[in-house]
């Protein structure tokens, strides 16, 4: 599993403009089984993104994909980890 930390380096102005492509990566990505769960970092200078996939390497193919990053408007820090425990309940959870 990964956790993709996205800092942005733009203004606020420049990132919404590009908000609509990046909802629509995001939604590939959903569709594709490898996103799990996303949103805005508060306060808003970033988001999170959890993943799930083959390698690092193959995440990071992915992440070249985003508006953000090939428009250069956000860093993009990509930790993997293992998985080893998780709440039965994580629907009610994740709101």
């Amino acid at each position: 599993m990964f956790v993709i930390e996205l800092t942005y380096k733009a203004d606020l102005s420049e990132i919404d403009a590009h908000m609509t492509a990046h909802v629509a990566f995001l939604r590939k990505y959903y569709d594709a089984g490898t996103f799990i769960v996303s949103g805005r970092k508060i306060p808003r200078d970033g988001g999170i993104i959890v993943a799930v996939g083959e390698s690092k390497a193959a995440i990071e193919q992915i992440i070249a994909e985003d508006p953000f990053h090939r428009h250069g408007l956000a860093t993009f820090r990509i930790i993997e980890f293992r998985a080893s425990q998780r709440a039965k309940d994580i629907p009610k959870r994740v709101a």
